[in-house]
């Protein structure tokens, strides 16, 4: 998967620079803000609820989001910008990854889909640990 991150990463800059591009210091960084949570972060957050993620893996999708945050408030404080992130809402990736994977692994739980039904015990595994691990 790590591979493939620099096509999402390439995907996630792109879309930011559209919207960035078009409204740029016109709306306040609020509305860009919830442009980003509903644009670039989904591109973010694709598939990684099926995958396994390290350290690693969620620092690299970390570094964007940031490099984002710090050119919409103009700052490149590491503690302003996590400051900044949780008062506009925005989760930090690893957070937003273990919602992601609790909501697929309970959505796997409760199919009827015979196959999914096979992965029931593994799954509820999984999100025991998850669960325990915040």
């Amino acid at each position: 998967m790590l591979r493939e991150t620099g096509t999402f990463m390439n995907k996630l800059f792109r879309i930011f620079n559209a919207i960035f591009g078009k409204i740029g210091r016109i709306a306040s960084e609020n509305v860009v803000v919830q442009l980003i949570k509903s644009t670039c972060v989904p591109v973010l957050l694709y598939a990684v609820d099926a995958c396994p993620i390290n350290r690693t893996l969620e620092r690299s999708l970390q570094f964007p989001l940031t490099r984002i945050m710090m050119k919409i408030v103009e700052t490149n404080s590491k503690e302003n910008i996590n400051n900044c992130q949780l008062y506009f809402g925005l989760l930090p990736i690893a957070d937003s990854i273990k919602k992601s994977k609790i909501n697929f692994l309970n959505k796997i739980s409760t199919t009827c889909n015979a196959l999914c039904k096979l992965f029931v015990s593994t799954a509820s595994s999984e999100m025991i640990t998850l669960c325990s691990a915040t």
